[in-house]
C-alpha cells in the first residue's frame, strides 16, 4: 500500500477514542516531514476523510498542504475547504496540535487578505478562536489575528465582542501588545475611547526590554485619544511603566507631543495651524484621521467650559467664544454633544438661544442600580482573582529563587527591633 493511501487508513482507524488518537498524534508526527515534502498530492486526499472526525488527521494533512504562497486562484479553491475544517473540527483534537491550527489560520487570515475579502475570515477565525481558547481567560495567537481581520474588514461591533473578555494568562508577550494595539483601534472605531485609552496604556506600560514599533504606534494614538477623551495628556508614564518606554517613548512621537502641548493653550487658530503644518506625517502614520477628531474635540471642549459659567447663551455667541464659523455650526455642535450625552441643554430654534442644564440623573433608577451592582460584583471577581494569582506567585519556585537573590541577606524591617531600652 503506498504510504499516503497508509496514512488516511491510520487516520480513519484511530480517531474514534482518546489512547487512539494519542497513538496517531505520535503517528502523524513521525510522518510530518514526508507530508511537507510533496504538499501538492495531500488535497486530494482530504475528501478521505470527515473532519468532525478525523479532525488531528485532516489538520496535519491541510497545514502541509498550505506551506508554500499561493495565488488569487489557488486561495479561492483553499479558503472554503479551510473554513469548513474550522467550522467542523473537534476542539480536543486540535488542541493536540495547537501550532499546526494557528499556522492553518494565519494562512486563511493570508489568503483571504490576498483575495481582498477580509470579512471572509471574520467568522471562521473567532470560531477558531474559540476552539482553541481553553477558557476565555488566556490570550492566544489567533486573538489578534481576528482583531486585524475586523480592522481590514470594518467590522468593528463583532471585534468587540473578544475585547470584552478579562484575559488573565498570555503566553507571548507579542500576543499582548498586538491584541491590545489592535482592541485600541477598534475601539477607536466604535468611539468607545475609555477601553480604548485602557488598552492602549497596556501597551505602552506592559515589560518590555527594548522598544518596539508596536508600542511607538500604541504611544501615538494613546496621545491623541487622551485628548480627545480628557482634553489633556501628560508625557509622565506610571512607575510600574519599563524604564525603556520612559527614556525613549517621547523620542519618536515629538510631533504628537508637541500637538498635545497645543492643544493645551486652548486655542482653536494655533491647533488647525500646526496640524496643517504637519499633515503629511500624521497622514503617513495613519492618524491624520484622529487628528482631526482632536481638532473637533477642542470645540466640544471649548462649549463644555461654557456650561460651568453661563446658564444661559446665544449660538451666535457660542459661534464666537468658541472660534466656530456660523451660529449654525455652533448649533450642530452642540446638538451632537447634547446626543452623546457630553452636556446637558436645550435649544430655543426661535430666539437661537441655548439653555444648559444640570445632569438629570438621580442614580437612583432600576438600570442605574443593577449597572452599579454588576459592577461591583466583577470588581469583587477581579479582586478574588488578583489575590489568587498573588498567592501562586508568592509560592513559585522560581518568583522565590529570583526575589531571594535581589533581597539583603538581613532585612531589619522584618523584625522588630526596639529603638529604646528601658532598664
Amino acid at each position: 500500500m503506498e504510504p499516503l493511501q497508509a496514512l488516511i487508513t491510520q487516520i480513519q482507524g484511530l480517531s474514534s477514542s482518546a489512547s487512539d488518537i494519542s497513538r496517531l498524534h505520535s503517528i502523524l508526527k513521525q510522518a510530518d516531514s514526508s507530508l511537507r515534502s510533496d504538499p501538492d498530492r495531500l488535497s486530494p486526499l482530504l475528501s478521505n476523510l470527515d473532519p468532525s472526525l478525523h479532525s488531528l488527521g485532516f489538520l496535519f494533512i491541510l497545514e502541509a498542504s498550505l506551506v508554500f504562497p499561493v495565488s488569487k486562484q489557488q486561495a479561492e479553491i483553499s479558503v472554503p475547504i479551510i473554513t469548513r475544517f474550522i467550522s467542523a473540527c473537534s476542539a480536543e483534537q486540535i488542541r493536540l496540535a495547537p501550532d499546526k491550527f494557528i499556522s492553518v489560520c494565519k494562512t486563511l487570515k493570508d489568503q483571504v487578505t490576498l483575495l481582498e475579502a477580509p470579512i471572509r475570515g471574520v467568522a471562521p477565525m473567532l470560531t477558531a478562536l474559540r476552539k482553541l481558547q481553553v477558557s476565555t481567560e488566556r490570550l492566544t495567537p489567533l486573538h489578534s489575528e481576528f482583531l486585524l481581520l475586523c480592522l481590514l474588514a470594518k467590522c468593528y461591533k463583532t471585534g468587540l465582542s473578544i475585547l470584552e473578555d478579562d484575559i488573565f494568562e498570555v503566553d507571548q508577550p507579542r500576543d499582548l501588545f498586538l491584541y491590545c494595539y489592535y482592541g485600541g483601534m477598534i475601539c477607536i472605531g466604535q468611539k468607545h475611547f475609555p477601553k480604548a485609552l485602557d488598552l492602549l496604556h497596556n501597551v505602552v506600560t506592559a515589560p518590555m526590554s527594548t522598544l518596539n514599533a508596536i508600542a511607538v504606534e500604541a504611544y501615538k494614538k494613546y496621545i491623541l485619544v487622551s485628548l480627545i477623551r480628557h482634553g489633556q495628556f501628560s508625557t509622565s508614564l506610571p512607575k510600574y511603566s519599563s524604564s525603556v518606554a520612559q527614556r525613549n517613548l517621547k523620542n519618536f512621537c515629538q510631533p504628537y507631543i508637541e500637538l498635545a502641548n497645543s492643544y493645551g493653550t486652548g486655542k482653536i487658530a494655533e491647533l488647525e495651524e500646526y496640524v496643517q503644518a504637519n499633515t503629511n506625517k500624521f497622514e503617513s502614520d495613519n492618524n491624520l484621521g484622529l487628528v482631526k477628531q482632536v481638532v473637533s474635540s477642542m470645540y466640544k471642549r471649548n462649549i463644555q467650559r461654557l456650561t460651568q459659567t453661563y446658564l444661559t447663551l446665544s449660538l451666535q455667541d457660542i459661534a464666537n467664544t468658541v472660534q466656530l464659523n456660523s451660529p449654525k455650526g455652533a448649533e450642530m455642535h452642540v446638538l451632537q454633544m447634547i446626543q452623546d450625552g457630553e452636556i446637558y441643554a436645550t435649544i430655543n430654534q426661535k430666539d437661537g438661544m441655548v439653555r444648559f442644564l444640570e445632569d438629570p440623573e438621580q442614580y437612583k433608577t432600576c438600570e442605574m442600580i443593577e449597572h452599579i451592582d454588576s459592577s461591583i460584583q466583577r470588581v469583587m471577581a477581579l479582586s478574588r482573582k488578583l489575590a489568587t494569582m498573588d498567592e501562586q506567585i508568592s509560592c513559585d519556585h522560581l518568583y522565590l529563587s529570583k526575589a531571594g537573590r535581589e533581597r539583603q541577606r538581613y532585612d531589619f524591617d522584618d523584625f522588630d527591633v526596639p529603638t529604646r531600652f528601658n532598664i
